[in-house]
Order: C-alpha cells, then sequence, then structure tokens
C-alpha cells in the first residue's frame, strides 16, 4: 500500500480543541432555563465589546488568579487548549474550554464531555454582540433555547424511523473520506455516528475511527477509540493494532501498559516469523533507560508559531532558516488540504538571531517555487547555491497512481543570477511510490530521502544517492536494518559528526521520536540511540537540525502547550553526550504484568560470585552500582519474598553506563504445561559424569522445587532421571535410578513427606534429549544435556 501524503510529510492534525479566542470582558448576565437534553444550563452576556459572538463552554469560575492559572494550567496539561474571561463588572474569571459559532455544536460538545475528555459538569455562556454571526439560527438569541428545544424534540420524534439509514449514510460518507485519506473529516463522522448509536461498535469501525486520529497524528482520540477497541475485541484485533495501540499509550503517559503491549506485539510477531527489530531488542529497558535519563536540553517555542503547522527547519546562508508552513497570508480564501482541513504547504525563510537562538520576520521563500499545492522540506548545497525539496506530483493537476494516490517528488531547483530557476524532478522520482524529505551531506556529495519504493523494509526507509555530475545520481540504496524498521523512518538531517532522524518504529516515547547514531566510515552507522526528553514527548517529535559546534538547534512537534498543531522549537543542549563513568543501571520488574518491583534487593558480585555491593531498589523499581571498573564482568543478582531469585551477567564498558532489566518470576510460575504434562520447570539439573551425588547447582533448583512444593501442599510429583549413551545400557539404567532416587532423597531431606513422591525412577538412555546415542559422535556439551532429572506433577 502506498504511504498517504499525510503521513509522508506529515501534514499535520487539527486539534480537536484549538483554537480559544482572546480575553474579552462581559457585561451583565441574564438567567436562561436549562437547555434542553442533560440539562445543560446557559447564560447571555450582551453587548460586550471587543468579544466574539457565540458559545463559550465554561468549566468554571474563579475570584483568584492564582487557582484559575492552575486550573487552565492542568487542562491544557490534559490537551484542552483552555483559556478565560474577565468579567470587570464582577470580578470574576470565566475559564472557558473552547468556543463555537454553533448552538448544536456548543450543545454536542456538552452533551459528548468534549468527546469524552472532560467530565467535570460544565455550563454555556451565550454571548450576543453580534447576531448575525451566531450561525445556529436566524432567530434572535433570545429564542435560543426554545429553537433548541424544538430541534431535539423533532430529532426524538423521528429518531426510530430514520436512525438506522441516517446513521448508516454517515458510516458510508467516513467510509468515503478514509478512503480518500481525508481523516480529519472521516473521524467527525464516525465520532458523530459512534456517539448516537453503540451498534456501530464494530471491530471495523472503532479501529476506522482510531486509525483516523492515528494518521492525523491525534494521539489522544486515537488512544480513546483504541482502548474502546482493544477493551471489547482483545483477542481478535490485529498485530498492527496493538503496535499503534501501545503508542497511543506512550502518548498518554501509561507507560507501563504500554510496555506490556509492546512484549504481547513482539510475541505476536515472533510467532508469525516477523524479522521486526523490535521483537530483538528489551523494549521495556530502553524505554525505561529514556524516561529515567536526565534533560540534557534548554527548550522554547517560537514567535513565528502559527495556529496552523509549522515544521521542517532547515541552514540557510549563515543568518536564515528556511521551513515549512501551512499558515495562509494571502487575503483571499486559498485551496484546503482534505486530510486536516487546512491551507497547502509552502516554504518561508526567517531571520536567524545566532545569540537568542531565535526567528523573526518569516515571509515566503519564493514565488518561483511555492505553488497552489504543496512544498516542505528543503536541504541546500553547500554553496546554497542548489536546493532540493518535496513536492506533490503534478503537472497541470495532480497526478495519480493505480491506486488513486498523489505520490511526492523531490524537485530540484539552481538559483541563477539570484533567482531561483524552475524546478525539476530527480531522476529516481516516481508516478507510483513517493520520495521525499531531501537531506544533502555536509559536502553536498551525497543526498538522503525518504520513500515507500520498493525494497523497503518498512512503511518509508531513508534511503541515500551518490550526487553525480550534470544533475544525475546513482541507484537508490536503503540505510539498512539497522537505521529502518517496519514502521516510518522520516526527516533525516546529517553532518560531519552524525545522522538524525524520526521514527515511530525504533523504541521512543510516543508517536514520532528523534534518534541520532554516528557515523562510523568503516562499518556505516553506529547504534542507534533516542535522543530523549524534552526533544521526545509523548507527541510527534521530528525534523531536528543541529549546528554540532554550537549544540544549538531546532525540531518541531505537535505536544500539547503549543500554538498550532505543529510548531518549531529551539533548543541548546546542556551536558556533553560523553559519560564519565563506569556504572550498572536498570529496573527491577515483575515478569508477566510488567509492573516496578520496588523494594526489592539487588546484589553486586564479582567473577568469582563475591558480593561487593548490595541495594534497596527504589520506589520505582531502579537502581544503580557506580564506580566500577571499566571492560569487567559482573554479575547482577535479585532477591524478594515470593518470588525467584533471578541473576543475569553483565560486562561494563568503558566511560558508559550499561542498563539492564532483571524480570522476577513469582514461585507458582515454575509450574508449566509441556506436551499436556504438568512439570515443575527448573533449568536442567546436571549430574557428573558416571556419578549420582547431588551437585551445588542442582541443590540450588531442587531448593526451587521445595519452596513450591511447600505452597502447594496437596501437590505429588513423579521424578524421573535421565543418563547419556556413554557406557553400558544396563549400567546407565542403574546408574539414572539412583539419579532419581538421589533427588527423591534430597526433597525428603529439605522436609517434603516421602508420600508426596509418587516414583523416582532412572531410564538411563533410552530418552535423549539430542542425536547423541551409541555410535554418534558429540562433544561433551551435546552428551551433559541428557544428564538430567524430570519433575512430573501427579496431582496438585
Amino acid at each position: 500500500m502506498k504511504i498517504p501524503i499525510k503521513v509522508f510529510i506529515f501534514l499535520f492534525s487539527v486539534c480537536l480543541f484549538a483554537g480559544v479566542h482572546d480575553n474579552s470582558k462581559a457585561i451583565g448576565m441574564n438567567n436562561l432555563e436549562p437547555t434542553a437534553k442533560n440539562n445543560i444550563k446557559s447564560r447571555v452576556f450582551t453587548n460586550l465589546e471587543g468579544v466574539d459572538s457565540g458559545f463559550y463552554i465554561v468549566a468554571n469560575v474563579y475570584k483568584n488568579k492564582v487557582y484559575l492559572n492552575k486550573y487552565i494550567s492542568d487542562l491544557k496539561n490534559k490537551g484542552i487548549a483552555a483559556n478565560y474571561v474577565f468579567n470587570p463588572n464582577n470580578g470574576l474569571n470565566y475559564a472557558y474550554l473552547k468556543h463555537y459559532n454553533h448552538w448544536e455544536d456548543a450543545l454536542k460538545a456538552c452533551e459528548t464531555n468534549l468527546n469524552g475528555r472532560h467530565q467535570e459538569k460544565v455550563w454555556i455562556m451565550i454571548v450576543n454582540n453580534d447576531v448575525h454571526s451566531i450561525t445556529t439560527t436566524p432567530k434572535p438569541i433570545k429564542d435560543l433555547v426554545v429553537t433548541v428545544t424544538e430541534i431535539f424534540h423533532e430529532k426524538k420524534v423521528h429518531a426510530n424511523k430514520k436512525a438506522d439509514f441516517h446513521h448508516n449514510k454517515i458510516i458510508k460518507k467516513a467510509d468515503e473520506y478514509f478512503n480518500k485519506m481525508w481523516y480529519a473529516e472521516a473521524a467527525e463522522l464516525y465520532e458523530k455516528a459512534l456517539y448516537s448509536n453503540k451498534e456501530f461498535y464494530t471491530l471495523d469501525i472503532l479501529q476506522k475511527t482510531g486509525d483516523s486520529h492515528y494518521f492525523n497524528t491525534n494521539m489522544e482520540r486515537a488512544f480513546y477509540w483504541y482502548n474502546i477497541l482493544y477493551e471489547k475485541y482483545e483477542n481478535t484485533v490485529s498485530v498492527d493494532v496493538i503496535f499503534k495501540y501501545a503508542h497511543t499509550l506512550k502518548s498518554a503517559g501509561k507507560y507501563s501498559r504500554s510496555k506490556r503491549l509492546m512484549r504481547l506485539y513482539n510475541q505476536r510477531y515472533k510467532s508469525s516469523g516477523s524479522k521486526d527489530r523490535a521483537t530483538k531488542s528489551n523494549n521495556a529497558t530502553i524505554l525505561d533507560n529514556i524516561l529515567n535519563q536526565e534533560d540534557r536540553y534548554e527548550v522554547k517555542n517560537l514567535v513565528i508559531n502559527s495556529r496552523y503547522s509549522e515544521f521542517s527547519p532547515m541552514f540557510y546562508n549563515e543568518d536564515q532558516i528556511v521551513f515549512s508552513s501551512s499558515k495562509d497570508t494571502s487575503v483571499f480564501t486559498t485551496n484546503k488540504y482534505k486530510w486536516n482541513n487546512q491551507p497547502y504547504l509552502d516554504l518561508y525563510a526567517a531571520k536567524l538571531n545566532k545569540e537568542s537562538n531565535d526567528l523573526r520576520r518569516a515571509t515566503k521563500f519564493s514565488k518561483k517555487i511555492n505553488t497552489k499545492y504543496h512544498e516542505a522540506s528543503v536541504t541546500f548545497s553547500p554553496d546554497n547555491e542548489t536546493m532540493y525539496f518535496t513536492r506533490n506530483n503534478y503537472g497541470k493537476k495532480l497526478k495519480r497512481d493505480k491506486k488513486g494516490i498523489n505520490n511526492l517528488k523531490i524537485y530540484m531547483s539552481k538559483k541563477r543570477a539570484g533567482e531561483w530557476s524552475e524546478a525539476v524532478e530527480v531522476s529516481f522520482n516516481s508516478d507510483e511510490y513517493s520520495t521525499g524529505h531531501p537531506a544533502l551531506s555536509p559536502d553536498g556529495k551525497k543526498l538522503y530521502f525518504v520513500s515507500d519504493m520498493p525494497g523497503s523494509i518498512g512503511m518509508t526507509d531513508i534511503f541515500v544517492v551518490d550526487v553525480l555530475e550534470d544533475g544525475l545520481f546513482s541507484q537508490p540504496k536503503n540505510l539498512g536494518p539497522e537505521i529502518n524498521t517496519e514502521r516510518r523512518e522520516m526527516f533525516p538531517f546529517i553532518n560531519d559528526k552524525k545522522l538524525y532522524f524520526s521514527s515511530n518504529g525504533h523504541v521512543g516515547l510516543g508517536g514520532l521520536d528523534v534518534f541520532e547514531t554516528t557515523i562510523d566510515e568503516e562499518n556505516g552507522f553506529n547504534k542507534v540511540e533516542n535522543v530523549g526528553a524534552p526533544v521526545n514527548s509523548r507527541k510527534d517529535d521530528f525534523s531536528y537540525i543541529i549546528n554540532e559546534e554550537t549544540q544549538k538547534g531546532f525540531f518541531a512537534s505537535n505536544r500539547t502547550g503549543g500554538k498550532g498543531d505543529d510548531d518549531i522549537y529551539s533548543f541548546a543542549r546542556l551536558i556533553p553526550e560523553e559519560v564519565e563513568e563506569n556504572a550498572i543501571a536498570g529496573v527491577v520488574t515483575e515478569l508477566i504484568t510488567g509492573n516496578v518491583m520496588p523494594k526489592a534487593m539487588v546484589i553486586l558480585l564479582d567473577e568469582n560470585n563475591i558480593k561487593l555491593k548490595e541495594m534497596m531498589a527504589g520506589v520505582d523499581g531502579g537502581f544503580i552500582f557506580e564506580d566500577l571498573d571499566g571492560n569487567t564482568k559482573y554479575t547482577i543478582a535479585t532477591k524478594n519474598d515470593n518470588y525467584l531469585d533471578e541473576e543475569i551477567v553483565v560486562s561494563t564498558q568503558q566511560n558508559e553506563v550499561v542498563n539492564v532489566e532483571l524480570s522476577l518470576r513469582k514461585l507458582k510460575e515454575k509450574i508449566v504445561i509441556e506436551n499436556g504434562i504438568k512439570k515443575l520447570k527448573t533449568d536442567l539439573i546436571y549430574f557428573n559424569f558416571d556419578k549420582s551425588f547431588i551437585r551445588q547447582d542442582a541443590a540450588l533448583e531442587l531448593d526451587k522445587l521445595v519452596e513450591v512444593m511447600t505452597e502447594h501442599k496437596n501437590m505429588v510429583i513423579k521424578i524421573e532421571s535421565h543418563t547419556d549413551s556413554w557406557g553400558p545400557s544396563a549400567y546407565n539404567k542403574v546408574l539414572s535410578d539412583k539419579r532419581a532416587k538421589s533427588s527423591r532423597d534430597y526433597l525428603v531431606q529439605k522436609g517434603i513427606a516421602p508420600e508426596r513422591i509418587e516414583s523416582a525412577i532412572g531410564y538411563g538412555e533410552e530418552r535423549l534429549l539430542n542425536e547423541c546415542e551409541n555410535g554418534v559422535p558429540c562433544g561433551r556439551e551435546k552428551h551433559k544435556r541428557n544428564r538430567r532429572s524430570e519433575f512430573i506433577i501427579v496431582e496438585i
């Protein structure tokens, strides 16, 4: 499937709760009767100078400005762009959630608790400065209550007759929008149907509703619908939904549950034979490391941002930044992009203040480059005489592929006599797939870009071509699985030291995160690292650029608290990247739930199992052993009541913090079913060659079985012991029988009643675990596997 244009160049959601107005004054207040349905109250404010007419959803009223500011701040942290109106007549501040021009829209917002995002009681403040600006009805505002009551009465009368037909039409239209990738409009119609009739809570409709918000980067609303979808259809949702649900959980700050869902996602992918990198990584440990690291950046929002989308900044000349924006500076109405109902993108240039790292005086970049469709994501040659950028595929009109999708292409323009020439396509474009997000290497000899072309590992991958003479290029080369995942990699930026890019396939905090990797001239790129907070957030963070010399740069994000859908932020890196210590850090979790295990005892042992240090894990399950030797092996062991002891071997690195995760298993999890037979699961209990005595390592495993049998007092087992094929078969049977009885005697000695061990029998070499029978050459380790005891549960 071709990548939709929105996802590919990241053309941004219309936030469901954006667009509050300036503070305004209210004069007078008249009580009205409660409005129809749900007993929603309203009050009228008339003749308010400087206040937009319409309907304000008021959540609270405050006299004290401190309490007011805290309340509005809390709402904004929840993703609601709240504001307030001050009434000088009574000294009160009216905190409102959103302003509407349509009465029915305001009423619907109250009835649906703003689509489930605000559960507290609200009322509607009606501001009547200009009756004609309130588009719900031509009647005077004093008649609004009656009008709305009549509307709802009429709806109720006809609901039973027309509901099914009407809502099926809504779903059909929503499906049409969804298939056209007009996700903002599709989401609105799906939600309208779902809120009116729960019979539409089918797997398909719920998934499309969640997907509409997900593809439009509205993670809060995507989480709301994926959560309902997962609760209703947990056993039938696709692996893809589980992945997207896990991402929206991170956007909602529910990291523990997100880790559990990612484990489920990995299990499903493993069982399907997928080679997704995520199944090869310890995602939970990586995520904890990202969350636990200190902030390394100072970040601030810029004055050039608007209520629309600004993103993809790029250095230009010595004192300018060129970026993409959907703000419309024309006095006439322009075309709107159906994906998110915003104007099409153009390129803008702004003045860079190097001292403050701020941008000022943004103006449109070039009439030769900007068109009536999208232009975005630009890069410049070292001499600033050649530029590459992303544009819709169009000639006299938009061109579409066989599936009806308008793909993107990379265009090149050269500066001639101070003016940019008409742009031409690069040779590796195609009408059948998208190319975009160009990024030139510092020497201008390599062009990195993003595409969903054949040979892609995931939805979009990063590729590179050599820039040859006369506008020619080498064949595109995929950067490979160390960079690209089965998801989306986007917005590359490269300098002499590092490659930066955004991805939702590598482990991150939610949505797209920014990642970095150092450049190795011999081996390509090194390990991919998440740059961490506060550059990365629960939302989408992308189009990161940096001046490595000053450690200052810019990136874009749609995080809460911004001015529009996506804003450009400046940053300054605060601390050096190098870690000047040798340490082992980690977190203790419970294996099945993924919950952290506070106050678990963590022990540090050297290579000879001599205890060096011990500490109690913190309330977040975290621990760290510092001041260790570099390039040295250590053992980390844990102890916790009602859990099996766990230990792992870790090697320190020079001047690095090595991160680990210890997952504890409850004792009862030693009971497993293998081939329909209940067993006490142990690590293999070995015996020395030609011996039947219990070794020290075997005793440790048998002690774990004693704990389980002590907990389950009605458990009865039988013991089966086995040998390797060395020696005569008859002798081996006798030897294995001795081993079985040695195991039984050990358990009895530890307090297990003899009658709870039904039998202890040796089978010699009759049941080998591998091919090492008589006459087959095998090494010592392979023979060793066959010298074992097994514990079969007869009763429990």
